[in-house]
């Protein structure tokens, strides 16, 4: 049943063809507008992230998140939180100063909002620009305290949503102090792929940090986006992992299968029992931890795709059931926290996870 289930979640590839080539364009319009439009944002580039470029993406080729990238000056940070997570940014001292000199505060920090205001105001006259026969784009309405730009392409049922995200790349000798005992995969994908995954810089993206219940505005909180896109697609310890003529393992299904159901349970439910504050990137963190837990790929091989995911979701329901998931990277950050996760939205989630384990999963049954 669950491999039936995974095919009516494979995108299908001209349909998929057709999303990113309409993607692509937008954003070489965009790119090329911003760049010309402000020179404190001559530099920027493009990554992109999410579960599109991981080739996690389920069901239809309708979400794209796209990072804006720009190499920051030299920087210093200082942690706003306990989560070890979010940091105010400043600048090391240069006497000439950096184009980016126009975005800081009083007390010399760097305004996350004011930067991504400005981002946002450029892409909407970018996109105002656009003639009707180019493609119908529109700017969704912000969200409060999400840190993307959302455009949207198209109209229903063909929309695209596309999320833009302003990163700065910061290049430095060594990651933050919070992420030293993360990113375990030592015994999974090796010792030298974790050096190597080191030298790499680190993004921050604008995210509001909480101080109690009020959300401090210009901080930035670290992003390893780039790192999880290269671990999901080389996820195999034997480095072999599911090529062409390579042993199939099912770690990339069982991700797709908890996304899936996820999904289904948040559009059963809508918001009515707190099921909107989990996300993919919970899945997505648990996938990683369940990695480390099963490093080899024999405990992941494709004919065990039931016994896996069923064990799979043990984890997850551990998690939920302990209040306990730490981020991949920054293991004091706790993504279940009760801080941010209250404890009956939690149990309501691990009910229903249990109910579609023990009635093998109806939820599945009613979309096909």
């Amino acid at each position: 049943r669950l491999r039936d289930v995974l095919k009516t979640l494979r995108l299908g590839r001209q349909d998929t063809s057709e999303a990113a080539e309409r993607v692509n364009s937008l954003i070489r319009t965009l790119v090329s507008d911003i760049r010309a439009r402000e020179s404190s944002f001559s530099s920027i580039d493009v990554l992109g992230t999410g579960s599109y470029y991981e080739h996690v993406k389920i069901s239809a080729p309708n979400e794209f998140d796209i990072m804006f990238t720009m190499p920051a000056p030299r920087v210093e940070l200082k942690n706003c939180d306990d989560s070890g997570a979010f940091y105010d940014v400043k600048f090391k001292r240069n006497p000439q100063g950096n184009s980016l000199d126009k975005f800081l505060q009083k007390d010399g920090k760097l305004a996350a909002c004011k930067m991504l205001l400005a981002l946002r105001n450029i892409i909407k006259e970018s996109v105002k620009s656009m003639t009707r026969t180019e493609m119908k784009v529109s700017v969704d309405k912000k969200k409060s305290g999400s840190p993307a730009i959302t455009l949207s392409i198209g109209t229903s049922p063909m929309e695209i949503s596309v999320d833009i995200i302003l990163a700065l790349e910061v290049r430095s000798s060594s990651w933050p102090a919070s992420t030293q005992d993360g990113l375990k995969i030592e015994k999974w994908l090796g010792s030298k792929v974790k050096q190597d995954y080191k030298w790499k810089p680190i993004y921050l993206v604008p995210k509001h940090a909480k101080d109690g219940r009020v959300l401090k505005e210009d901080t930035w909180r670290i992003s390893f986006s780039h790192i999880e896109k290269d671990m999901i697609k080389n996820h195999g310890n034997t480095k072999t992992c599911c090529e062409s003529n390579g042993v199939k393992c099912c770690r990339k299904s069982c991700l797709k299968l908890l996304k899936h159901l996820l999904e289904l349970l948040k559009a059963k439910h809508g918001n009515r029992r707190g099921l909107d504050k989990f996300c993919s990137y919970h899945a997505k963190t648990a996938f990683f931890q369940a990695c480390v837990l099963w490093p080899d790929d024999k405990q992941w091989l494709l004919t065990d795709l039931e016994t896996c995911f069923q064990k799979f979701l043990d984890y997850f329901l551990d998690c939920l059931n302990n209040a306990y998931l730490t981020h991949f990277f920054i293991p004091t950050y706790n993504l279940f926290s009760r801080d941010l996760i209250d404890k009956a939205s939690s149990d309501f989630l691990s009910k229903e996870i249990k109910y579609e384990i023990n009635n093998r999963f109806p939820i599945f049954e009613l979309q096909n």
